[in-house]
């Protein structure tokens, strides 16, 4: 209807991930992930638009939260969750879209009243919300994981005043984290998360990877998992396995010794008697 040869567009975006979210500020009942619903919602578009046309991936942008406290539990909202984040998400079909401060693993950013927002629609819902009886404290922590303005906040470009964005007052308040998270500390790190984004996007664009990451069949894998988020890429001459563990704990899954590690957010991969044991938070892309 959207997109395709009888479409009015050459793509759009799937929000299919982040309608899970939506709720009404009037009960500001915040949904936590359930990694089954987020499997579902994700492959369901991807199976729909394979044979239409090319769907635009994100994970945040300017209107949602921050990718990395909304799609990853607690325990996961560190450097591998967001590696492993990353690495699903832009290596499905489609065009991916990576929105400024993901590439270094930005989060929402705490506001302490509700003053200190600017957006238009958190003020309005917050007050909506007042008027409904919500407890001010229940409204401004449901503003903390859904405004708009947590994507909204100044890049963190160095630990430095104003997180280096600028030598005058920004408009909106800097995230207290930028001493740890920051582009200046990650250029420094090998294995810090903007590196890990710059292999990420060197192997889709390769010359041996870039038919199949572009063109390739998209395939779920291990659908009634509650754990693992799969899907593998295909051509006639190549089949790729993303396999990331959202689970608490290690999974293991078969392993074959002609599979080629193609890239790894962990520093190894436990391998033994044809199993693989995925560490939790750990995301493997394979070459089968």
């Amino acid at each position: 209807e959207f997109i395709g040869d009888h479409g009015h567009f050459s793509t759009m975006f799937d929000f299919s991930a982040h309608s899970l979210f939506f709720n009404d500020y009037t009960s500001c009942e915040y949904k936590e992930l359930d990694i089954r619903q987020l499997k579902q919602a994700m492959f369901h578009s991807q199976l729909e638009c394979e044979d239409v046309g090319f769907l635009a991936n994100i994970i945040e942008n300017h209107d949602e939260p921050r990718g990395a406290s909304r799609y990853l539990p607690k325990y996961l909202q560190n450097e591998n969750g967001v590696k492993m984040l990353g690495t699903i998400s832009i290596l499905l079909r489609g065009i991916p879209f990576v929105y400024q401060g993901q590439e270094i693993g930005m989060r929402n950013c705490r506001f302490n009243t509700i003053d200190e927002y600017d957006d238009i629609s958190t003020k309005a819902e917050y007050a909506d919300a007042i008027k409904a009886g919500v407890d001010p404290a229940k409204a401004l922590e449901y503003c903390y994981h859904a405004s708009r303005d947590n994507a909204r906040t100044p890049m963190q470009w160095a630990d430095a005043p104003n997180a280096g964005f600028s030598t005058g007052k920004p408009w909106l308040k800097v995230n207290p984290n930028y001493h740890e998270i920051n582009v200046e500390e990650q250029e420094t790190r090998r294995d810090s998360v903007l590196q890990y984004y710059r292999q990420l996007i060197a192997l889709r664009k390769s010359e041996q990877y870039k038919e199949v990451f572009t063109y390739g069949q998209f395939h779920p894998l291990y659908e009634d998992s509650k754990e693992l988020y799969a899907y593998e890429r295909s051509t006639q001459q190549q089949n790729i396995r993303i396999i990331a563990n959202y689970g608490g704990e290690d999974v293991s899954i078969p392993w074959e010794n002609t599979y080629k590690l193609l890239l790894n957010n962990m520093k190894e991969l436990l391998t033994e008697e044809g199993r693989a044991s995925l560490r939790s938070g750990q995301v493997i892309v394979l070459e089968a």
